[in-house]
């Protein structure tokens, strides 16, 4: 795991691993810092009046911590756990969460690769980090743009093969669906063919991670659906769409209307 240097800063949040209770407080291990020993005062523990820290807090147990005093020269850390806000407990628990994922995935790159984790961390993660600010996010982003979403950050070509084979093993995109129906009809001797060619302008529509399935339910009611990763753009296409397919058909001389269809 991904270890931060030196000592933590005042008011910083760290993930932590209760070691040894005592009457009057605990000692924690700094997960994100190797390890390293913090003290956790027992007034600092809970804002609620508590007969025993155990009931509060045990051995093994993982908490987030608020850093409220910092002894350099005796390499010393004090930190609470009354401090810490609801709101910044889950955020830091998402954050460490997303940090802990993002450097599994390059650790596997690297082992690949057969390179050592600090060139990973300088050929990678502070390229991605300075770019997306969550190293996640770059992977995220790789995941559904591609392998130029890291050639953008500045990852060199080596590691952006490495990565786009580990990248889909780790991340998986969450796909949205959305669909609606177009009746057409035409009382033209040709309207197959008039409709068809509405079929082909509407399959040209050029839209980025967006997949456009055109199918019948019997004539006059073709199903569209639209799928991707983006329900806006999914929406912005759809829109798109009708409105050619309204063009066309006013053009052509087949009557187009349209109506949404809920996807279970």
């Amino acid at each position: 795991m991904l270890r931060k240097e030196g000592l933590p800063s005042i008011n910083e949040l760290c993930i932590a691993t209760v070691d040894k209770i005592f009457e009057l407080g605990a000692y924690v291990k700094l997960d994100e810092y190797g390890g390293l020993e913090a003290y956790l005062p027992w007034n600092e523990v809970s804002s609620k009046w508590v007969k025993n820290i155990r009931e509060v807090i045990k051995e093994g147990q993982k908490v987030v911590v608020k850093v409220i005093r910092v002894d350099r020269r005796k390499n010393q850390v004090d930190v609470s756990l009354k401090r810490v806000a609801e709101a910044e407990r889950k955020r830091k628990i998402k954050e460490w969460k997303r940090t802990r994922r993002a450097w599994k995935i390059l650790e596997a790159a690297a082992k690949k690769l057969g390179a050592s984790l600090e060139k990973a961390y300088s050929d990678v993660w502070l390229k991605l980090e300075a770019v997306y600010g969550d190293v996640l996010a770059g992977f995220e982003e790789a995941a559904v743009a591609g392998a130029e979403a890291l050639r953008r950050a500045g990852v060199p070509d080596k590691w952006i093969e490495a990565l786009m084979e580990e990248v889909p093993k780790h991340i998986r995109i969450k796909q949205v669906r959305i669909a609606g129906r177009l009746i057409m009809t035409t009382y033209e001797p040709d309207g197959v063919y008039r409709i068809r060619e509405i079929f082909k302008a509407l399959a040209e529509i050029p839209e980025e991670d967006v997949t456009i399935k055109v199918y019948t339910e019997g004539a006059p009611r073709y199903v569209v659906e639209l799928v991707g990763s983006d329900y806006k753009v999914l929406e912005a296409a759809l829109s798109e769409l009708v409105s050619k397919a309204e063009a066309l058909g006013k053009r052509l001389g087949v009557s187009v209307s349209f109506e949404r269809i809920k996807l279970g």
